[in-house]
């Protein structure tokens, strides 16, 4: 008679310390950068003006804080994966439609440059953890 392993008992290979440093490391980077855009976005009242001139609703400033703030807590809590899948996809729709916004308002890099610089730890954050996901 054959004896059942527990799912416990099973052995799974470790995660590479190292990609799992770097995914914390670009994680919590990305996230201040992201909670900074979020807090500036409901305090700052300058960024309504700059929602206006990109053609956004002000009512979508303090939406898009808010969702920013629930995605953050999602990547750095305990949370389903195919939730984590929806917060990374959530942030890079918002990026890369701030990029879009930027320069279709005809704004210089020196504008839309945060967002893009926020794009590449997003990115990075994502790359890592998609390699110490385990599947």
């Amino acid at each position: 008679m054959e004896a059942a392993l527990s799912p416990s008992a099973v052995i799974t290979p470790a995660r590479p310390r190292g990609l799992v440093i770097a995914y914390w490391a670009f994680t919590v980077l990305f996230c201040l950068q992201i909670g900074f855009t979020a807090y500036a976005q409901l305090s700052l009242p300058q960024l309504e003006e700059v929602f206006r001139h990109v053609g956004m609703p002000s009512w979508f400033r303090v939406e898009l804080a808010w969702a920013k703030f629930l995605g953050i807590a999602v990547l750095l809590l305990p949370a389903p994966a195919r939730l984590k899948e929806w917060a990374h996809a959530g942030f890079v729709i918002t990026l890369v439609s701030a990029i879009i916004a930027h320069i279709a308002s005809n704004e210089g890099p020196e504008v839309w440059s945060w967002a893009a610089g926020t794009l590449v730890l997003w990115a990075l954050s994502y790359f890592f953890w998609r390699k110490t996901e385990r599947r």
